[in-house]
């Protein structure tokens, strides 16, 4: 009786916890043992594809029977072992090795000549079918995502329906994860102090762990979360049907963060601009330090350029501090003007039902005449008439701006009295933004200058200091009348009114 190995496979890991093709080939292998007088003294089990080479199992098994631990192996069928001809290859060099190969499904000797020839014949065979049977998933996978269908699991903060249906957001953890761009976003927290603190919020993968310093990153970089499907194998963006979870402007302020526009370090002071002005020559966040009393921010850069590209930066706070209140002291409302701005929102209220109708409608317009462009688009590259590399460039701007679009008409869906309650802290700040910076404490004025200035820089020289929309709306429309007060006409107020709506309805910025 000769000792042999079983070697059994199925192609998914769900196959072979839920199918019984394991426990089907196990038994057609132990008879086919019997009737042989085979003894199987070790079985080898694999449940994942053959279409690649290097199964941990199934190489382990052909380094033992190299060394001769077993006098052969037995094998369901040949597309067991053969899905690509890598390892059919090493198959064959054990069978000249005087190893025996037996198929338990199959009347095949490998050591003659006749049954060398069919059995090769099978694994081209089997070969074959593999690389088809891939192609032809690939199709399938494209065609769901060309779709705005995700054929894949599903991100933390979103749940699995079901095949071409769409990722819904998660009740628990798609707030979470919305609270991670925020935080971060906003330059609260570094990557592993932002792990730890959504874990404590609550924050979970899926087997009910922290989310680790890896995958907080791998969610902050998902484009997923702003609407956008993206292949990481060759960088192809599609535009999703699911609800996103953040805005594009949020996203991408986050990347540039991720991407090293600012110095993530962890804050052992707590300085009024730390994170909140950057380096006017290399866009590096200042650091703060103290020094004789007074605080400082100077840049750390230091490029290995001779002359360096940086100059010295060192300023002192309250030259800074000087500086934004200037810019603020330009931001305000006259009572006359508050009032006009409290009857508008109530008016718009009122009428907010047909007036977001109309705004779904030229939506959905811009939605149908953008389809229309990425069609136009590929019947070009099919006809020639574009190249590769420039249609991929166009057909993801035009991935990224119908995500946009699709945003604006699920908000417009939703509901826009979020967006008139935002307006109303809007004009809340922009009466009293001076007096609120200066009577705040130290952490309320850092909240002020993430919602109110949209680029704060320094230089040796200078201080640069620029308000967000829609406050600089309201601080360019000011105008002056023999050098007196400032002061609007209801048209203008009207025109400030429609642009803040207009840009709130498009970013989702919240003004708090």
């Amino acid at each position: 009786m000769g000792n042999v190995f079983a070697y059994t496979r199925v192609s998914t890991v769900k196959q072979g916890e839920k199918g019984v093709s394991l426990q089907e080939q196990k038994d057609a292998i132990i008879r086919y043992a019997q009737q042989h007088g085979l003894e199987i003294v070790r079985w080898f089990e694999e449940r994942e594809s053959a279409a690649k080479t290097g199964r941990p199992a199934f190489m382990q098994m052909l380094q033992l029977l190299r060394i001769k631990v077993a006098q052969g192996v037995v094998i369901h069928k040949i597309d067991r072992s053969a899905r690509n001809l890598e390892d059919w290859a090493d198959v064959s060099k054990l069978a000249d090795a005087g190893v025996a190969i037996h198929f338990a499904n199959e009347s095949v000797d490998l050591g003659t000549v006749s049954g060398r020839l069919s059995a090769d014949i099978q694994a081209v065979v089997a070969s074959h079918y593999s690389r088809n049977l891939r192609e032809e998933a690939k199709k399938g996978i494209y065609g769901r995502l060309k779709q705005g269908f995700y054929p894949f699991r599903a991100p933390i903060g979103y749940t699995d329906q079901g095949a071409a249906k769409l990722k819904l957001p998660d009740p628990v953890m798609a707030p979470l994860v919305q609270e991670t761009f925020e935080l971060y976003g906003a330059g609260k927290f570094p990557l592993m102090g932002l792990a730890d603190h959504m874990y404590e919020r609550g924050l979970r993968n899926r087997q009910g762990g922290p989310v680790t310093l890896k995958g907080i990153s791998t969610i902050l970089n998902n484009p997923f979360y702003v609407g956008v499907l993206r292949i990481k194998k060759n960088g192809q963006d599609f535009s999703g049907n699911h609800v996103p979870l953040v805005s594009r402007e949020l996203f991408e302020r986050v990347q540039a963060l991720l991407r090293g526009k600012t110095v993530d370090r962890v804050v052992r002071h707590s300085f009024l601009f730390s994170r909140l002005v950057r380096c006017a020559s290399c866009h590096y966040s200042l650091i703060g330090e103290r020094r004789k009393g007074h605080t400082y921010y100077r840049c750390h850069n230091r490029p290995f350029k001779s002359p360096p590209v940086c100059p010295k930066t060192f300023i002192k706070e309250e030259q800074l501090e000087n500086a934004v209140q200037s810019i603020l002291d330009k931001l305000t409302l006259s009572k006359v003007e508050v009032d006009y701005f409290g009857e508008w929102i109530a008016e718009y209220r009122l009428n907010a039902a047909t007036r977001r109708e109309e705004q779904k409608r030229d939506a959905t317009l811009q939605l149908e005449a953008l389809r229309a462009r990425k069609s136009r688009l590929t019947d070009l590259l099919l006809d020639g008439s574009v190249e590769q590399t420039m249609f991929d460039e166009k057909q993801q701007s035009l991935v990224w701006e119908e995500s946009q679009l699709k945003q604006k008409v699920a908000r417009l869906n939703a509901d826009c009295e979020g967006a008139l309650k935002q307006m109303e802290n809007t004009v809340g700040l922009a009466k009293d933004a001076s007096l609120l910076y200066k009577q705040a404490n130290l952490e309320r004025k850092r909240e002020l200058l993430r919602i109110l200035l949209s680029d704060l820089s320094a230089s040796a020289e200078n201080i640069s200091a620029e308000l967000r929309i829609p406050f600089s709306l309201i601080v360019s429309s000011a105008i002056t009348s023999c050098g007196g007060p400032y002061r609007r006409t209801c048209r203008t107020m009207d025109g400030i009114m429609k642009q803040i709506l207009g840009y709130i309805s498009k970013t989702g910025s919240i003004a708090q």
